[in-house]
């Protein structure tokens, strides 16, 4: 990738503007393939590598992190490797959520299964309102303190969940969230409202995770049409084509107009809105992956962006809460 990488946040942590996200490894990308897209997206430049203790789910929980960690010898120094933790990963009371004990015995877990010694980014998979800010903050702190964790990140939160979680940080003269990261893209752009800005006051990176809405904005009428669609006619892009149909028609005809491929589009617009510090993709072969880096070293032209915004408008007036509804 030519493009610089990027600090994380208020961090003096640097990523490339792309991650490679994992959650295909494991039921639709074999062990050797993903080994593939590792090496090759480590050898474009893409240092940020994204990943959680629950992905692998189709083969076993966790698997995903063990086949990291059959990867990783030899690579370790090169890769901000991020994790998360928070999901269900067993059967028991306490194997999900953000208590200390399931905070602590996560990390250890995934330690053990990514065979290192530390995580880079070890991101809380979802709020968990259940439980005090004050317990969160001290299990992170001594997983700091002990080395294992280097930054602490947040998935899925709402504004004011980022909010609450800094402010406790702040009180205890913690660095506390470096990062968010969340789903935008420009079918789903509720981020806008209050997510992103929260993000930018508190000097948070932002990751987004699925950019192209499951495939959905990655040329999925035409890859329907040749039968080569395959992420893209399941989950979250089938369930919205059934709505979005006629504007994904008309997005993937501009899209043609413009002569770029749609899934270079989308990531583009994902990638040139000002508070995003880099995407996470999934990408099941290398030429996917290789689009995605297209995409990274190409910015969209104001005019392109102008169109992509008639077709996808932003919620209400746009911009942030409350102005994008208030009279």
């Amino acid at each position: 990738m030519s493009a610089p990488y990027v600090r994380l946040g208020r961090s003096g942590l640097r990523v490339s503007r792309l991650g490679l996200g994992t959650v295909n490894f494991g039921g639709r990308v074999e062990e050797p393939e993903a080994r593939l897209l590792l090496d090759h997206a480590l050898a474009s430049g893409i240092n940020l590598v994204d990943t959680a203790d629950m992905y692998g789910w189709r083969v076993h929980r966790g698997y995903t992190e063990e086949l990291l960690g059959r990867w990783l010898p030899g690579k370790r120094d090169q890769v901000v490797l991020a994790t998360k933790v928070g999901n269900r990963t067993g059967d028991g009371p306490n194997d999900e959520g953000l208590s200390a004990h399931h905070i602590v015995a996560g990390c250890e877990a995934s330690l053990r299964r990514l065979r290192t010694d530390r995580i880079d980014l070890f991101q809380m998979h979802h709020v968990d309102r259940t439980v005090g800010w004050e317990e969160i903050w001290e299990a992170m702190e001594l997983l700091v303190r002990q080395g294992k964790v280097r930054y602490v990140g947040s998935s899925n939160f709402a504004g004011w969940d980022l909010a609450m979680a800094q402010e406790a940080a702040n009180r205890g003269s913690r660095l506390g969230i470096v990062s968010e990261q969340c789903l935008y893209n420009l079918l789903t752009r509720h981020a806008e409202l209050e997510v992103l800005p929260a993000a930018e006051a508190y000097r948070m990176g932002v990751l987004v995770w699925s950019p192209l809405h499951g495939g959905l904005l990655g040329g999925v009428l035409r890859k329907l049409a040749d039968g080569t669609a395959v992420k893209s006619a399941q989950g979250r892009a089938a369930l919205a084509l059934e709505t979005h149909r006629e504007v994904v028609g008309e997005y993937e005809r501009l899209c043609a107009d413009i002569g770029r491929d749609p899934a270079e589009v989308g990531l583009a617009w994902v990638l040139g809105r000002a508070p995003v510090t880099a995407a996470v993709i999934g990408p099941r072969t290398p030429a996917q992956l290789d689009g995605a880096i297209r995409a990274a070293e190409r910015p969209l032209s104001d005019e392109d962006v102008d169109r992509l915004e008639k077709l996808f408008p932003p919620i209400g007036r746009g911009g942030s809460a409350p102005d994008a509804w208030a009279v």
